[in-house]
């Protein structure tokens, strides 16, 4: 067993590796930080108009001079989810900021919720969590 993975399965740190973020400088963290601290009122704010597709998110957070593209911003529509015995996509939105190369500011925006984190980022998916492993 690998250590760190308690009771977990064998290989439970590899085969979990694509949920696990970045390091952040210490620096950079506070940028993401402070970048974080920007968007939750905004997005707070739409939460509570009930506005959270990804145009109007995108909208507002464009408002606040980020600028969209693989490096920095990218609003985007939930991931996919199984329910019953079918995929859909639930309303709300995703945000991704790219704050360095190793500090994000990843968020979202739903009917239920809404949250705002720093993060690293994650190997496959840059800021934004994967859904699911391969």
């Amino acid at each position: 067993m690998e250590p760190g993975a308690g009771d977990g399965a064998p290989h439970y740190n590899e085969n979990n590796a694509y949920r696990r973020t970045g390091e952040m400088s210490p620096a950079h963290a506070r940028d993401a930080e402070r970048e974080a601290a920007r968007i939750e009122p905004v997005l707070k704010r739409l939460w509570k108009q009930g506005k959270w597709d990804p145009a109007t998110v995108r909208a507002a957070l464009l408002q606040l001079g980020y600028e969209e593209g693989d490096d920095a911003l990218t609003v985007r529509e939930m991931f996919r989810r199984f329910k019953g015995n079918e995929y859909y996509t639930p309303e709300g939105a995703m945000v991704g900021l790219s704050v360095h190369p190793d500090a994000c500011v990843t968020a979202f925006v739903q009917k239920s919720n809404y949250g705002v984190q720093t993060n690293g980022p994650y190997l496959e998916t840059g800021c934004f969590e994967p859904p699911y492993g391969h």
